[in-house]
């Protein structure tokens, strides 16, 4: 396991795991999610933790759960709740997200989050490594088996948020709607306003009504390829030169 960084100046500290590298699409979600007045949530296929360490760090009252079936990557997301002086509201369970029910009682929490494997199984290259071909792709653990864990998981009108890859925009809302977690914030990604959208985030409600809020596109670089002011608040760099 590598040293702790520093987030950002005077930030949160960060350990990552072998296989679990912090990415640029857990860092947008986790500035994507609106608590509001939800005090419990739980992230599905947790990692190193970079999602529960960003949200604790921003709401003081939230306690949060993550769940992550490598022992390694879990053992790295508790010692990251650690360094933090988070361990008394945050909690990682080892266990399988599809088998959530034997773990979890049905609506214990006010939302959900995940940044699941991205790719279908079969649909390319996939890496010999185990555990990196996990986290990236649905060879342990499909889209469809983290909507259902999600629904579950999730109270009445309590929200799951997602991010995922733009070509698969169907799959999520067809994958959501089918379990009974209505879309209602989506927002794109792209690297610039010329480029196509790469990822997607979305806010689905449990047992909400119909209603999609389509949000104004995020664009992580400028025209001139310089960061837009958005990356530089999210990633706290606003005033770096």
């Amino acid at each position: 396991m590598n040293d702790f960084v520093s987030l950002w100046a005077g930030g949160p500290v960060f350990c990552q795991s072998e296989h679990f590298k912090l990415g640029t699409d857990s860092v947008l979600l986790a500035d994507f999610v609106n608590i509001g007045s939800r005090r419990k949530g739980i992230d599905l296929g947790c990692g190193s933790g970079i999602l529960p360490l960003l949200l604790l760090n921003r709401y003081a009252r939230l306690c949060m759960t993550g769940l992550e079936i490598n022992p390694e990557a879990a053992e790295a997301a508790r010692d990251n709740l650690t360094a933090n002086g988070l361990s008394e509201r945050g909690s990682v369970v080892v266990g399988d997200i599809r088998r959530a029910k034997e773990l979890f009682k049905s609506g214990e929490f006010d939302f959900v989050v995940a940044n699941p494997p991205y790719f279908a199984e079969g649909s390319g290259r996939q890496s010999p490594d185990d555990a990196k071909a996990a986290a990236r792709t649905e060879t342990a653990c499909t889209l469809d088996d983290v909507c259902r864990a999600a629904a579950y998981l999730c109270r009445t009108g309590g929200v799951f948020c997602l991010v995922h890859r733009a070509e698969r925009l169907c799959d999520v809302l067809c994958a959501l709607r089918g379990h009974g977690l209505e879309p209602k914030r989506l927002r794109t990604v792209s690297h610039d306003a010329k480029k196509e959208p790469s990822l997607v985030l979305i806010e689905a409600r449990r047992g909400g009504a119909a209603g999609l809020k389509l949000m104004p596109p995020l664009f992580v670089r400028n025209s001139d390829g310089t960061e837009a002011d958005e990356i530089l608040r999210i990633y706290h760099r606003e005033g770096t030169p």
